[in-house]
This record gives C-alpha cells, sequence and structure tokens, in this order.
C-alpha cells in the first residue's frame, strides 16, 4: 500500500524546497558576483601588524614605545587561559564548534539593515570581527556583511581555530591606543598578561563591543558593568566558580593610565632617540616594531632626573612662596566628588601633586590628592614659604602654617612616604643635566628640564647660553700650550682698554665677580679662584685669536665663539652637551669624542639593523696623527668601560682599529695638568661643596655669565663627565646670590652621589712629558725643598722656568668690542 502524502504537505515540500534552492542559487550568484572583490584570505598570514617603536635604556628597562597603535603581539600558546575564556564568555562562546557564522546572528543583521523592527547588529563571530578589522572596511551595508560572511567561512578553511584567536587577539581594539590584549594588560594594569586576574581578563573582554566607552579610563562605572556582564558569561560558561566570580565582582576598577610595566621615565631621551630613527627610517618607525637601545643607564638616568628636580626646588624654596595656583570655596562638607573635580583641572608634573587644602591649624595643613589620598603637611614642611617680595626679598619668618595656606587653597606638594608632604610649587627656573662617558661619548644621563610635559624644550641640546667662567679651562689649557704653567705669575688688577678715537662705544673695564683684586697671583690660584682679569690677561698675552682655535678643538660651534677678549669671560654660547664633550678631553686624556645617544637598533624579528661604532679615546694606542705626543693616561681596562661596553665589543682588544680611534686635541700632559688645577677648583676653590662626596678623584669647573643669568657645574674623573645648568628659558637674573658654586654644583653633587656609589677612586698616572718641580707659591719660581713657601708643581718637560712677563706684551690688534648686559662675569 503506497503512503500518500496530503495535497498541502506535498505543497509545502514544494515552496519549501523552492525557496531552500532559490537562496542556495541566490547564494551562489553572490559569492561570484561578490568574488571580485573579495581579497585573498591567504594574505592574513601575511597581515603586518602595527607595532610601535620601542626604546629601552642600555640595561633593557623600557623607556617609551612610540606609535599610533600600541601592541605587543603575543603567541596563542602565550595566551593565558583566563583571557580566552573571557573573550569567548564575552563575544563567542561557540567559537570552536561553529565554521565561521552564527547564522541567527546574520538573519538578525540582514532583517535590521532591511527595516525589520528588533535589535540590529550582534551575532558577529570572532572570525567575522576579525575579518571586519583586517581584510574589508567596516561599513553597515548589506553588500559588506556579505562579503563578511564569505570571508569568514573561507577564512576558517584557511586558518586553525588557534591562529584566529590569536590574530583577533592581537588585532582587536580595546581603547587608548591599545591594540591587542597585551598592549590593554599594560595600559590599563600595569601588568603582563600572565599576571592578570580573572575581573583584569573580564574588564579586558567586555570593551570591544564599544571601545571609547567601556574601557575603565573613558568611564569606571560603564567598565564595571561590562565586567559584570562578562562574569556572569563566563560561569554560565563553567569558566569560573561561584565563589571566583563574587571575588571578581569585588575588585577596584581604577580609571588611571597605568602604562607600560618596570618603564624608566626619560621623555627627553626618548624624544632625542624619535627624531634621530625618524630621519634614518621614516614613518615606517612607528609602525614596524623597531626596537632600539639607548646607551642611558638606568640607574643614571633615575639619578639625573632626582638630582635635577631637587637642585630645582632647592632653588625655588630659597626665593620663597608665590601663593597658590588658585582660591576655591569648599562646602561645609567637602565631598569626594568635588574634590576631584578640581584636582581634574590639574596636571601633576616633576614628582608634585595637586592638592586641595582641607582643614588647617596652626602646626599643620590637611590636604586631599587624587594619587595619594589624605596629606599632611606638618609646619617644617611649610616653613620655607615665605612671601616672595622681588628683588631677592622675602617676606617675615613662617610661625604658623595658617599664614601661608587657608582651606580651599589648590597648591603642589611633594609627597614624603610616610603619609606627609611638603608644600611645593612649580619652579620658574629650569635646569638641565647631562653625563657622558669619556671614553667614548655615550650619554649615560640625560634630563633636559624640571618635567617634559610641562614644557618639551630640551635645555641640554637645545639651551644655547653663555658659559661664564665655565669656559676658562680651554683657556688655560691653551696657555698651558703657549708657554705658561700652572706657577706662572701674573697680575689680578684693574685694566682699562681704551676704544679707539671716534668708536661707537666706550672704554671697556672688565671686574672681577667680586670686585676684588689679589695682585700678582699663579695661574693654578687663579682658576680655582675663577679670577677674570687674569684670564683676559692669559688671552692678550696669547692673541685671542690663538686661544680661540685652541678653544675651538674641545668640539664648540665657531659660530657662537666670539673673535675678540671676551671669550676670555665666557661670552661663547655653548649648550650644556657641547660643554660635557668639551670636558671628556681632560677626563679621556686629550681626545675628542663625539657624543651619541643611540646603541643599536633591532628590527621586529631582533634581527640587528644598526649599530652605533664610535670614535674611542685610546688609552693604549700607539702615537697617533694629531696634537701632542701620542701617549695618553694609562687606565685599569676593567674601569674603560664601566658606563659603556664599547671598547669590549671591538673584541676584548683595548686598541681598537685606526678608523674608530677618538683624533687627539691636545696632549696627554696638557690634559693632566689642566686636570690637576681643576681638582684644586674642588679642594680650595669655588666648588669646595663638592668635598662633600668624601673624593679626591674629581675635577671641575663652575660658571655664572653677566647679572648671574646662568649657573653652571662641569665636573669629572676619569669615569664619568657631567655637566649641570640651572637659568630661566626667558633669560633674566637667577637672583644676587646665585652663582655656579650655590645653584648648578647641588644638582652635580646630588648626581654623582648616586653615580659613583660603591665606585672606587680613579686617579690618573702621570704620563709623559710631564715633570714635577718645587716652586714657591709666592714667587712661582724654583726654589729649595726647606722654603716654607715650597709646594710641588707640575710642568709640562722643558718649561721648567715660569713665566713673569705675561703683562707685558704688546696689547691685540683688534680692540675688544665693549662689554654687554650679556657678557659673564665669574
Amino acid at each position: 500500500m503506497k503512503l500518500r502524502l496530503p495535497n498541502w504537505l506535498l505543497a509545502l515540500t514544494c515552496v519549501v524546497a523552492t525557496g531552500l534552492g532559490s537562496v542556495l542559487l541566490a547564494l551562489i550568484g553572490t559569492f561570484y558576483y561578490l568574488k571580485p572583490t573579495l581579497p585573498d584570505v591567504a594574505s592574513i598570514r601575511d597581515i603586518k601588524l602595527q607595532v610601535p617603536l620601542r626604546i629601552f635604556s642600555r640595561d633593557g628597562v623600557l623607556i617609551a614605545q612610540i606609535g599610533e597603535q600600541r601592541r605587543i603581539p603575543v603567541r596563542y600558546a602565550d595566551l593565558p587561559d583566563r583571557v580566552v575564556q573571557a573573550f569567548l564568555a564575552a563575544e563567542d562562546d561557540r567559537f570552536f564548534e561553529h565554521p565561521g557564522i552564527d547564522w541567527q546572528g546574520v538573519t538578525r543583521a540582514v532583517l535590521f539593515a532591511l527595516g525589520m523592527p528588533g535589535p540590529g547588529g550582534g551575532g558577529s563571530t570572532l572570525t567575522q570581527q576579525l575579518v571586519r578589522t583586517t581584510l574589508i572596511q567596516n561599513e553597515p551595508t548589506l553588500r559588506r556583511k556579505a562579503r563578511e560572511i564569505f570571508l569568514a567561512v573561507t577564512l576558517e578553511d584557511e586558518l586553525s581555530k588557534e591562529e584566529i584567536l590569536e590574530l583577533y587577539l592581537n588585532t582587536v581594539f580595546l581603547g587608548q591606543r591599545a591594540y591587542g590584549v597585551a598592549a590593554a594588560a599594560e595600559i590599563y594594569f600595569g601588568k603582563a598578561l600572565p599576571e592578570l586576574s580573572i575581573a583584569e581578563a573580564a574588564l579586558l573582554a567586555g570593551i570591544p563591543q564599544r571601545p571609547s566607552s567601556y574601557n575603565p579610563i573613558a568611564s569606571r562605572e560603564l567598565a564595571r558593568g561590562r565586567r559584570a556582564y562578562v562574569l556572569r558569561r563566563m560561569y554560565e560558561q563553567g569558566f569560573i566558580s561561584a565563589d571566583e566570580r563574587r571575588l571578581a565582582l569585588a575588585e577596584t576598577v581604577s580609571g588611571e593610565v597605568s602604562g607600560p610595566a618596570s618603564a624608566l621615565n626619560a621623555p627627553y631621551v626618548a624624544e632625542m632617540v624619535r627624531l634621530e630613527l625618524l630621519e634614518r627610517y621614516g614613518d615606517a618607525l612607528y609602525t614596524d616594531g623597531f626596537v632600539a637601545y639607548a646607551t642611558v643607564d638606568s640607574r643614571l638616568q633615575w639619578a639625573a632626573d632626582v638630582a635635577l628636580r631637587s637642585a630645582m626646588l632647592e632653588y625655588d624654596q630659597r626665593h620663597g612662596y608665590r601663593g597658590p595656583l588658585r582660591k576655591t570655596q569648599l562646602s561645609p562638607v567637602e565631598t569626594p566628588d568635588e574634590l576631584v573635580g578640581l584636582l581634574e583641572e590639574v596636571p601633576a608634573y616633576g614628582g608634585l601633586l595637586p592638592a586641595v587644602v582641607v582643614a588647617v591649624d596652626p602646626r599643620s595643613a590637611t590636604v586631599a590628592t587624587r594619587q595619594r589620598g589624605v596629606l599632611e603637611l606638618p609646619l617644617e614642611q611649610v616653613r620655607w614659604a615665605r612671601a616672595a617680595l622681588g628683588r631677592d626679598r622675602l617676606g617675615p619668618p613662617i610661625a604658623s602654617v595658617a599664614e601661608v595656606l587657608q582651606r580651599g587653597d589648590l597648591v603642589y606638594v611633594l609627597p614624603k612616604g610616610d603619609g606627609r608632604a611638603w608644600l611645593a610649587q612649580l619652579p620658574e627656573a629650569q635646569g638641565a643635566m647631562v653625563a657622558l662617558d669619556p671614553v667614548d661619548g655615550a650619554i649615560v644621563a640625560l634630563s633636559g628640564g624640571f618635567d617634559y610635559f610641562a614644557s618639551q624644550f630640551n635645555r641640554v641640546t637645545q639651551a644655547r647660553r653663555q658659559a661664564g667662567s665655565g669656559f676658562k679651562p680651554f683657556i688655560y689649557s691653551a696657555a698651558i700650550d703657549h708657554g705658561f704653567t700652572p706657577s706662572s705669575i701674573l697680575l689680578d688688577a684693574p685694566v682699562v682698554y681704551e676704544a679707539p678715537e671716534g668708536a661707537d662705544f666706550a672704554d671697556w673695564r672688565p671686574e672681577n665677580d667680586d670686585s676684588r683684586f689679589y695682585g700678582p697671583i699663579r695661574l693654578r690660584d687663579a682658576l680655582a679662584r675663577s679670577r677674570n682679569l687674569i684670564s683676559i690677561r692669559l688671552m692678550r698675552a696669547m692673541g685671542f685669536a690663538v686661544a680661540r682655535e685652541h678653544a675651538l678643538r674641545f668640539g664648540f660651534d665657531p659660530e657662537f665663539v666670539a673673535e675678540d677678549l671676551t671669550i676670555a669671560l665666557g661670552t661663547a654660547q655653548v649648550t650644556p652637551l657641547e660643554m660635557a664633550t668639551g670636558f671628556a678631553a681632560f677626563a679621556n686624556g686629550g681626545f675628542g669624542i663625539k657624543p651619541y645617544l643611540v646603541e643599536r637598533v633591532l628590527d621586529a624579528e631582533g634581527s640587528l639593523l644598526w649599530e652605533a661604532t664610535p670614535m674611542l679615546a685610546c688609552a693604549t694606542c700607539p702615537k697617533d696623527a694629531g696634537v701632542g705626543d701620542g701617549s695618553a693616561y694609562p687606565r685599569r681596562p676593567e674601569a674603560v668601560t664601566r658606563w659603556s661596553t664599547s671598547i669590549d665589543e671591538v673584541g676584548g682588544n683595548l686598541e681598537p682599529p685606526a678608523d674608530q680611534r677618538a683624533p687627539r686635541v691636545i696632549s696627554a700632559a696638557n690634559a693632566f695638568i689642566v686636570t690637576d688645577m681643576l681638582r684644586d677648583v674642588v679642594r680650595v676653590g669655588t666648588a669646595r661643596r663638592a668635598l662633600a662626596l668624601g673624593r679626591t678623584d674629581l675635577a671641575g669647573k663652575t660658571g655664572t655669565s653677566n647679572d648671574v643669568r646662568d649657573a653652571w657645574f662641569a665636573g669629572f674623573n676619569p669615569e664619568l663627565v657631567a655637566v649641570s645648568w640651572v637659568g630661566f628659558d626667558t633669560e633674566r637674573s637667577l637672583g644676587a646670590q646665585e652663582q655656579g658654586g650655590r645653584t648648578a654644583l647641588p644638582m652635580w653633587i646630588h648626581f654623582m652621589r648616586e653615580a659613583l656609589r660603591d665606585q672606587p677612586e680613579q686617579r690618573s698616572a702621570m704620563p709623559s712629558g710631564v715633570v714635577t718641580a718645587r716652586v714657591s707659591r709666592v714667587t712661582g719660581q724654583p726654589t729649595r725643598w726647606n722654603d716654607p713657601d715650597a709646594v710641588l708643581d707640575y710642568f709640562l718637560e722643558g718649561q721648567l722656568e715660569p713665566s713673569t712677563a705675561a703683562d707685558q706684551v704688546t696689547p691685540p690688534a683688534t680692540v675688544p668690542r665693549p662689554p654687554s648686559s650679556q657678557d659673564p662675569i665669574f
């Protein structure tokens, strides 16, 4: 007996079959119609992820990531289970089961696009999202949706599920310029992926739906709500237990940017590296995953930043309190939202935190900060804040905190770490600190200002200021090469240079800083006491052209070194980096090195693209072309590369190839004698404060320009050269009581205390070409051993007779220009 289907069922079957056939034919037709516009899915294997430039210190500490997209590629095998589970629960719980398409979601999206009522969007699998972000443009049209579907199915045939998930988790946008889960983990939590908690993984998984809104920096409340949704889905999928879900829900959501873990804060260094590499590699620098290693040492860089900020705050406190940033009227009982609203308007700079004064009594004040909560300001940390009255005048001493602060004041504070803080203010003056390895010129520390985000002007390389007496060692070096000795006697007395008849300037009467005159004085003592008139007489005796040519050997730009006698007073306009380069020649035995900052560059795969080949001050090389006899300081091999590794990298040979040897600029004998004279500057001269370091291997020179517009100290030992500078960006006086030894030297001391910590003293042996003799400190002439005024001094071989007639020479043909308000006097 044949089974006969009812007519209505036959008709329904025909309709369904016809419909399915039509749909199939439509899909086939659509596929062939769109096929010419579909990209090759195989190309996704070779997709080039935009990876930012990463800059590291020499010892491997991350300094910066620079690029439009912050991304850290990670392999699937390195993805923590909790991260994978969180994204599957939030976005695609059937990812490992479906063929790339969720048909229910597709139907919903199609109906919505046709104008049918109901929820739109949604339903996209992780595969579709990957296609949308890598292969096609994201536009809400049926054509784009159809292309997305075909590509998703094809992609599932081309790649494994693990490969698709790896690509997705490396490309998904998670707000705040973070692409991929690893970069987002650093930005939001300051952690590497394996360190994320369940709550943190769930928070990241909740962001992709609306990255600009659901990230915790944009909105902690929305981020907390999305995290709760993801945790519920993880619990429903069996990925976490009820207890794990409860604990995760209780975790606090922070709205602060955490940044990369273990980062070294050196933005001036990062910008210098970026500019150098941009010139070499162009815009590919920001996307191709380059890794650059800078020459800075993380410990020394930290020390430079702390030293600069400490010195600037000390200087600022000496000149009084300028008042609060703003006075506000708080509610009788202030609310957290009220305080946050006030504090959000003021950025933190250089370790200083904005704070609102919420309570004041005579002995202390209570302030509220965003970063550290509530802090106490004891009277002792407020006493410095005498009113700044101008012209170096201060108000009366502070006896009560209430004399300085009132409730509602918006101020800066410097936390101490014990719940207390100092009252502070953002310094108006600026500073610079740079340190070099004198062997190869590697910049081991560089700080271009109090805070990069307050001012991007890099004073180490861009501030060209008058050197003041900091330039004198180069004049004295010329004198040593032209017949003078450390014991030469010159007259410290007034001198007048008369203007020619009809000249449009008056007579020139240079002076000493203190307006005192010592009469006949040894050259060594004149340098230690920074006597201006002795420098002028030296220049006059040698001829300014001879002295200028000698000074230019040290690397100064001739455009900014005057062609007259005023360079004896330091009118040369130099940068702190140029000063450090010049003083390196004294530290390394007479070689002219070139400073450099980028040590090597790697590509995204870790292959070497470029490596620096600096010129080296060779301590053991045979006689070389240039100035002097070719000898250099004997140096301990293990000490040659304390800060850098360049000589070791030549292959363990302390004699680098001839084309990598730095040229001589002065003889080893000249460098030794000038360095010994500069040790007296520290021992008995204007830099006596440096004796606080308890070392005998330090040498250097203070410098103060006219009207105290600039304060300098350039100092060194055989291992390290460092220069500190203080001044206003818009040139004006630092104050009548300020000078290089008081203003800039403390910064140098702060830095060197840390830089030379636990380092043995390094005293260079006397090189060939130098002899010693006993001379009278009064006459500068050789004397007997039992003369009570006898001292040992150094001389160039063949120059045992000190010059005493330096002032009886024919004046130079060129009359120096008259002084101006820019001329340094100390």
